[in-house]
């Protein structure tokens, strides 16, 4: 659509959503050259209408989609009717990172989608496309609002670079199993990439998806002449383009950027040669973050130790709200081979419905290693699966009517996996034949609402053998039956075992091996104990799971015992360790006691620089993804805060490196990227004059004039923009201002920074801070 309203009259900074409001006319003839080339369904010209950024426009988000749904119907009405033709209201970014990225929480996104939900069906859309999400988070909030609040069909696609990630490090594995869990009812990429770099993720959620998968992909990488994007790939290039797609498995297709009624026609007129190929893939229990998935399809360790039952340290944290404690809990699992961490909040005084999600929201904020959400409280359960973000485990549901009728509902609204306890309104039975009946009928209801049996993990519950020694092997045996008779997997809490007897471990590490033997798939632990995560390693060697012993040789050939041993209570952490685990408080403390026998210099030159430097490394090189590296920036800021603090007490110099404007050009309202290189610039030291976004050239000229400044950094999401920039660098020239100018963007290029007369061209955050480096 926006290449379009470009060729039809659509000005350099005019808001294409207005524009089209304005000219219904040419918004007709648009989509009746995309229907008369053989479209079966035309997008609304709404993919930006929404409250934030038609604020101050002068028009409501109401009566924008109202347009623009009215006009789209009209052309269908013109056009032959000897195919069907469909409505999609479409619906893009806000514009603005949710927490803990950004500042837009995601309840707020969730209402902002809603609003643009609700109208569009009022308006009477046939269907909702939530399209070019770079944030898995954010696609969560769209989706949700547009099924909780319509009857409408929700088709979601998201885009990713080359490097087979969305900008905000969600993988397409991710994606499917999260945004598919929710229901929608078809999945896929759009925008980003041509053909030929965008279908190697094409596979990937062709191979994963079991609904229909859609692809729309530009044509081809964009050149950027004299402001415009131009487009280099043809109508025939594209549909061989397409041919690839529909061979891999995708069923539905349509172009982004730079295609054209052409482009859709070519790819119509030889429909009848693109043969609809069904996924054979089987179906695989995924849980993840946005960057990281785990496919549970042998044993897998799951950290036990966030649960306050039994640990003070942790009952303690949750009243009181020590969440560095709960980060360094969490951590030193994970460092220690957890690859699932339970999460429990679970205490007589706590509002579990509050705390779980705001626990679920600091830990995911830290590490991307997939959570179980763990509560006996339905409200505690629904608030962890809505605020998520990613595709979990509910712990758990049990053989109770009522907890079958409460929990299940929900396990498949989230689209979640599920742990099943062998209990019902009898207790636990004391045989396995027992609990295997009560395993039967959980599986049983769980597939009458939808729930896949490989999403279904049975616990057959330990007891301990110091009260009940008879039924230790009944639980043994009870996963044998379950593994084999029902063809689900199993869950256990393995340390339950030896509560009430001394030398635990002993006990630990034997019944380990025997559920694990007996076909237990995820074992809840204490990763802490050494010897039980050998156990898994070498059951993963000899059961030939891990092929050619790889893992095993590598984690342990340099060393008999690599395990890293819990550092909760350890007082010599180093600040740079602080940092990379975004513990802020901690930083406060550390950074104030370096400052009794250090320089402040030497803390910022000596530790908090270089030790940015390395987190920037392990971001370029996908160690680390943007919502890491955005805790870590924080985290420096509060070392920083405290630095300037006491300079400013001392009346000693400050800390500045040097003066920088940053600014969203006029026109362009996307400020996203310019914001993350504010944070990073000033974790660097340097003062930031951050101007906005939209902003006219003539101020940017002003402050820089002002303050006299030595570097300005512009930036430019879209191609109807780039020209200000352009603009804005020939004024600052012209106004004598030697300030060096870089420029960065989606849609710009090293090339096109050379053109316009920028200094430098900065492809994100790290580098800008490189080139800022060169000039102070």
């Amino acid at each position: 659509m926006g290449t379009m309203l470009q060729k039809n009259g659509l000005q350099m900074g005019e808001n294409p959503e207005i524009f089209g409001f304005k000219n219904p006319d040419i918004l007709i003839d648009i989509h009746k050259s995309y229907l008369e080339a053989g479209s079966n369904v035309v997008t609304t010209n709404t993919f930006g209408a929404n409250e934030i950024k038609l604020d101050k426009l002068g028009y409501t988000v109401e009566e924008v989609l109202d347009n623009a749904v009215s006009v789209a119907k009209k052309a269908i009405k013109m056009v032959d009717n000897s195919k069907p033709r469909y409505v999609a209201l479409d619906i893009g970014p806000i514009g603005e990172m949710l927490e803990p990225m950004g500042t837009l929480s995601f309840d707020k996104a969730y209402e902002i989608f809603k609003r643009q939900a609700i109208q569009g069906e009022k308006s009477g859309a046939d269907l909702i496309i939530i399209e070019t999400m770079m944030d898995l988070y954010e696609a969560k909030a769209a989706v949700l609002a547009a099924k909780e609040n319509t009857n409408l069909p929700v088709f979601c696609t998201m885009t990713f670079d080359e490097d087979g990630r969305s900008f905000t490090g969600c993988t397409p594995e991710s994606m499917v199993a999260t945004i598919e869990g929710l229901g929608v009812d078809a999945i896929g990429v759009n925008c980003s990439l041509g053909p030929k770099q965008l279908l190697p993720i094409v596979k990937i959620i062709t191979d994963r998806a079991n609904i229909p998968v859609i692809v729309q992909a530009n044509a081809g990488l964009p050149n950027i002449i004299d402001g415009k994007a131009y487009y280099d790939m043809n109508s025939e290039e594209f549909y061989q383009g397409v041919s690839k797609f529909v061979e891999s498995g995708a069923r539905i297709i349509g172009g982004c950027c730079g295609t054209n009624p052409e482009f859709i026609k070519e790819v119509s007129n030889n429909i009848e040669n693109l043969k609809i190929v069904k996924n054979k893939s089987k179906y695989r229990c995924t849980v993840c973050s946005p960057s990281k998935y785990i496919e549970i399809d042998g044993p897998t360790i799951m950290g036990e130790r966030l649960n306050p039952t039994g640990r003070k340290g942790l009952k303690d944290a949750l009243k009181n709200w020590n969440i560095d404690y709960i980060i360094n809990l969490a951590l030193e699992q994970i460092n220690s081979g957890a690859e699932i961490l339970n999460v429990n909040v679970g205490l007589p005084d706590i509002d579990e419905k509050l705390v779980m999600p705001k626990i679920v929201k600091e830990i995911q904020g830290i590490v991307d290693t997939p959570l179980q959400i763990d509560s006996s409280n339905i409200k505690a359960l629904e608030s962890g699966l809505r605020y998520y973000n990613g595709r979990t485990i509910v712990n758990s549901v049990n053989g109770k009517k009522e907890s079958l009728n409460m929990i299940l509902p929900l396990v498949k609204k989230y689209g979640a996996a599920v742990v099943g306890l062998t209990l019902d309104e009898n207790g636990i039975p004391s045989t396995a034949e027992g609990r295997f009946e009560i395993a039967k009928k959980i599986v049983e209801e769980a597939e009458h609402y939808g729930i896949r049996r490989e999403d279904i993990f049975i616990d057959c519950l330990s007891l301990t053998v110091s009260a009940q020694q008879s039924e230790a092997m009944e639980t043994i045996k009870a996963i044998k039956l379950v593994k084999e008779k029902l063809g689900v997997k199993t869950i256990l809490g393995v340390s339950n075992i030896s509560f009430g007897i001394p030398d635990r471990k002993n006990i630990n590490h034997t019944y380990l091996n025997l559920a694990l033997g007996a076909g237990l798939d995820i074992a809840i632990i204490n990763p802490n104990e050494s010897g039980m995560v050998e156990s898994i390693d070498a059951f993963r060697v000899i059961n030939n799971i891990d092929k050619g012993c790889i893992k095993y040789i590598n984690k342990y050939s340099s060393t008999s015992n690599s395990i890293v041993k819990s550092d909760t209570n350890n007082t010599t952490t180093s600040l740079n360790q602080i940092i990379e685990r975004g513990l802020k408080e901690e930083a406060k403390d550390k950074t104030l006691e370096l400052l009794q026998d250090n320089d402040a210099n030497y803390i910022l030159d000596e530790i908090l620089i270089p030790y940015l430097d390395i987190i920037g490394k392990k971001y370029d090189s996908g160690e680390i993804f943007l919502p890491q590296m955005i805790q870590c920036a924080e985290t420096v800021k509060v070392s920083l805060n405290v630095i300037k603090e006491k300079l400013i007490k001392e009346s000693n110099n400050n800390i500045s490196k040097g003066k920088i404007i940053v600014a969203t050009v006029q026109g362009d309202i996307h400020d996203i990227g310019k914001n993350i290189v504010k944070i990073m610039l000033e974790n660097y030291g340097y003062d930031v004059i951050d101007l906005g976004k939209d902003v006219p050239i003539e101020e940017v000229v002003l402050k820089a004039k002002e303050n006299d400044i030595k570097l300005v950094g512009l930036s430019a999401l879209m191609t109807t923009t780039v020209k200000s920039m352009e603009d804005t660098i020939k004024a600052l020239r012209e106004n004598n201002i030697e300030a060096k100018v870089f420029v960065g963007g989606a849609v710009l290029t090293e090339e096109y920074a050379k053109n316009i007369g920028a200094d430098y061209y900065s492809k994100d955050a790290k580098s800008a801070v490189e080139i800022a480096k060169l000039n102070f």
